[in-house]
C-alpha cells in the first residue's frame, strides 16, 4: 500500500520525471498534489502498469487531484543544460505551473536542485512508496508518450511509438541508417553501447 504523505500537515505535491535515459524527445515531469484521504487501489509504480491501466489513472488523477501540472525541457535545452539538470527543470516547471503553492514536495530520486521557497525531500524509487509520486510518474509518462507517438507520425523509421526514445538496437540502427532528426539528443552516446547512465 503506497502511503499518502510524509507530513501529514503540509500540502505535499509529489514530483517524478520521464525520458530521461531516452536518446531522442524532451523530458517530461510531472507535479501531483492529491487530497487528504485519496485511495486508489491500481496507483502503484507506472512502470509496473499496463499502458490502459495508465491512462485510466490519468483520467482519475486528473479529475480527482488538488492539483496537477506537467513540465517539460527540450532536447535542445537538454544539450545544453545537461540530462540532470534537464530532469530538475522540468520538475521545477511543473511545480511553477501548480493552481495551489505546495508547503513540501516529494522528489523521486536522491537528487534535486531545490525550489525557491520550498522545501523538499528526495525519495529513491518514491513512485513505489508515496502516492502523490505514483501519480506524477503516471502523469509525466503518459503525456511524454503521447508526444513521442505524435513524433513518430513524423520520423516512422525510427519506431518512436515502440522505443519512445530508448536506446533499443532498433533505434540505433534507424540512427545509423537515416542520422539524427532535429529531436535527437546531440550530447548523448547515440550510437555506442557506452551510454552513460545518471543512476539517481
Amino acid at each position: 500500500m503506497l502511503l499518502p504523505y510524509l507530513h501529514k500537515e503540509l500540502i505535499e505535491a509529489g514530483c517524478d520525471e520521464a525520458g530521461r535515459g531516452c536518446l531522442a524527445g524532451a523530458v517530461y515531469a510531472a507535479a501531483v498534489i492529491l487530497p487528504p484521504g485519496f485511495q486508489n487501489e491500481m496507483l502503484n509504480d507506472s512502470k509496473k502498469l499496463t499502458e490502459k491501466q495508465r491512462y485510466e489513472l490519468r483520467t482519475v488523477i486528473e479529475k480527482e487531484a488538488t492539483a496537477w501540472a506537467v513540465g517539460v525541457v527540450t532536447p535542445e535545452e537538454i544539450d545544453k543544460i545537461n540530462i540532470l539538470n534537464a530532469s530538475f527543470l522540468a520538475m521545477h516547471r511543473a511545480v511553477s505551473q501548480l493552481k495551489v503553492t505546495p508547503q513540501h514536495l516529494l522528489i523521486d530520486g536522491n537528487r534535486f536542485n531545490p525550489y525557491p521557497g520550498i522545501p523538499h525531500t528526495t525519495i529513491v524509487k518514491g513512485d513505489g512508496k508515496y502516492l502523490s509520486i505514483a501519480a506524477a510518474s503516471i502523469l509525466a509518462k503518459t503525456y511524454r508518450d503521447d508526444y513521442m507517438n505524435r513524433l513518430h507520425e513524423e520520423y516512422p523509421m525510427y519506431d518512436w511509438k515502440g522505443n519512445k526514445g530508448y536506446p533499443t538496437k532498433k533505434h540505433r540502427a534507424a540512427i545509423a541508417a537515416y542520422g539524427t532528426t532535429p529531436y535527437h539528443r546531440m550530447s548523448f552516446n547515440l550510437l555506442g553501447d557506452g551510454q552513460l547512465s545518471l543512476d539517481f
